[in-house]
């Protein structure tokens, strides 16, 4: 019996056994993914193990105090119930963190943030949106995109399909090619292509075109919730920009309106001898040769019946649009615009730069972020009662209007030229009036052809109706559909047209002002207009060889020689 007793003694030690078959048991069934019949058998085990434990230290030992009133057991237990009291709070604080997530973007363009765009379409959506990516393995980068959209609302969702494993999906969607990303408009089934990103196994394999791209979703989901085209023409036949890849097109400016939702095509007057009546806005970008008389009086009656226009304008040219200009008291400085800031010397003083900018939908966000404008002129405004007015584009203090670039070095002449700052450009709205029920109805239902009335026949005898129609007869699309606010033509006047070239237009926010613009003329009010994703800017520091060498030896010699001086001298002065 009292062998039997001294062998019980040593049994407590089978405790630690307990624990080991629990943690096997729960590796286990965690590495394998289910809790099969050896998991789960181990797990039992050790519990099992555990309770004969309790039972033999409680009821195995008589002469000795029990187990649960001894005093290693109450401070073993105060300790366990900390340590789990800790655990839980720790839990608990994750919990919370995990599902209110808080970022804090410190980098130079907000490189880890979406753009001002990107939230308020996401936060205003008002349908769910699910953005299906067909990719066998996502990469982190486009998972963590994906995510941003998400949190910006829980309308927005998103999944990672591999189109091998469900051919019905890739069938219904209309998925063509591994990497297709599509989004579609729940639960009507209203679908729209996004682009295709590279199929890969891993982010290192990728080039920077391979990922998902912000401004390809935001175009696309802006796409898919708008519920209408808005129709841009651009008026040729006069020397303008042409819009494809050409010298001097703005093709590059026309393909980001393409991406935002916006139709363009070109507009010659003289051929067509109307205007569209699809069109939202007309773009007359920098015109070489004069506009004849019967398409002047086109673009009148068309904003005379609330049409939008663009007009950009540039030196030593003569567009011919004095007229039409004047009757929104918009006049034209004829000199150049000089900049002596010095922010563009390597570009040479005819190089307007602008960081200041009015407070207007165009400019909104731009904050104080450069565009550039080679050979501008200022434009100016005279104060009308019907028309509101807005400076768009401010150019420095240090710059100038100047009367003769020929004379060389360039200096401010007080006698004929005008100090700065200079505004280059100007968004006008002016109301239209309602108008009276009198009129015949008769030129009506030939809208398009009332409003250019002048530029089929250019004879004296149509110019009553020419400027008694443009009010009931005319109807551009881009007011047509207004019916809650009051009418109105707009009007952006700017004095240059070569910042919205290829090759210009990607220079600071170029694209900004001229896409903006555009969309803002669009009757594009209800929809954001920011600035478009930023990349990450080079900021590499290119040190030296004796700069290299001097922050190593301060970083592993002279910083922490200093930390032990100061340390011995605070030990010396207490010692």
């Amino acid at each position: 019996m009292k062998t039997l007793s001294t062998n019980l003694k040593y049994l407590k030690y089978l405790f630690w056994l307990g624990p080991m078959l629990v943690v096997a048991g729960a590796i286990a069934g965690i590495v394998s993914g289910s809790f099969s019949a050896i998991p789960l058998g181990l797990v039992i085990a050790g519990i099992v193990v555990i309770g004969l434990w309790l039972v033999q230290s409680t009821y195995g030992e008589t002469t000795r105090p029990s187990f649960w009133s001894q005093r290693s057991t109450q401070v073993g237990a105060n300790a366990l119930i900390t340590t789990l009291a800790v655990i839980a709070i720790l839990g608990l604080i994750n919990y919370l963190a995990a599902n209110n997530v808080g970022r804090l973007d410190v980098t130079e363009n907000q490189l880890f943030s979406l753009a001002p765009e990107t939230q308020q379409l996401v936060r205003n959506l008002k349908q769910p949106v699910k953005v299906w990516v067909f990719v066998p393995q996502p990469s982190a980068r486009d998972r963590e995109l994906l995510e941003s959209y998400h949190r910006q609302s829980d309308r927005l969702s998103y999944e990672f399909v591999d189109p091998n494993l469900q051919p019905s999906l890739v069938q219904r969607l209309e998925v063509k090619t591994n990497g297709d990303v599509v989004a579609e408009l729940q639960p009507e089934g209203r679908k729209q292509y996004v682009q295709t990103i590279a199929p890969t196994t891993g982010d290192s394999l990728v080039g920077e075109g391979g990922f998902l791209s912000e401004v390809k979703l935001t175009s696309a989901l802006e796409q898919l919730v708008s519920n209408r085209q808005a129709f841009a023409y651009v008026i040729q036949g006069h020397g303008e920009h042409p819009i494809d890849q050409a010298q001097g097109a703005i093709s590059q400016a026309v393909k980001t309106l393409k991406d935002k939702n916006v139709t363009v095509k070109p507009l010659n007057l003289l051929e067509t001898a109307t205007i569209p009546t699809d069109a939202n806005v007309l773009v007359l970008a920098g015109p070489q040769k004069p506009l004849l008389a019967p398409e002047v009086k086109a673009l009148e009656a068309y904003l005379n019946g609330g049409g939008n226009l663009f007009v950009m304008v540039d030196p030593n040219t003569n567009p011919g649009l004095d007229s039409l200009l004047n009757g929104w008291g918009v006049t034209v400085d004829k000199r150049i615009a000089i900049d002596a800031s010095g922010r563009l010397a390597q570009l040479g003083p005819a190089f307007s730069s602008v960081s200041q900018y009015g407070d207007h939908p165009i400019t909104k966000d731009f904050g104080n972020t450069l565009s550039i404008y080679p050979l501008a002129q200022p434009i100016d405004v005279k104060t009308q009662t019907n028309i509101k007015s807005t400076p768009l584009l401010f150019t420095s203090d240090r710059s100038w209007a100047e009367s003769n670039v020929k004379e060389q070095p360039l200096k401010f002449d007080p006698a004929t030229d005008r100090q700065g700052p200079l505004v280059l450009g100007f968004a006008l709205t002016r109301a239209i009036t309602a108008p009276a029920p009198s009129p015949s109805p008769s030129p009506s239902p030939s809208a398009s052809a009332s409003s250019v009335t002048p530029s089929v026949s250019p004879s004296p005898s149509p110019k009553p109706s020419a400027s008694a129609s443009p009010s009931p007869s005319p109807s551009p699309a881009a007011t047509a559909s207004s019916d809650q606010k009051p009418k109105e033509a707009r009007l952006v006047v700017m004095g240059n047209s070569r910042f919205a070239e290829d090759g210009a237009v990607n220079q600071g926010i170029n694209g900004d002002v001229f896409i903006n613009s555009v969309r803002w003329l669009s009757r594009a009010d209800d929809q954001s207009l920011s600035i478009r994703p930023k990349e990450a800017k080079n900021r590499r520091l290119g040190l030296s060889a004796q700069q290299a060498g001097l922050a190593t030896w301060t970083a592993i010699a002279i910083l922490p020689l200093l930390g032990f001086a100061a340390a011995f001298g605070v030990w010396w002065r207490r010692r």
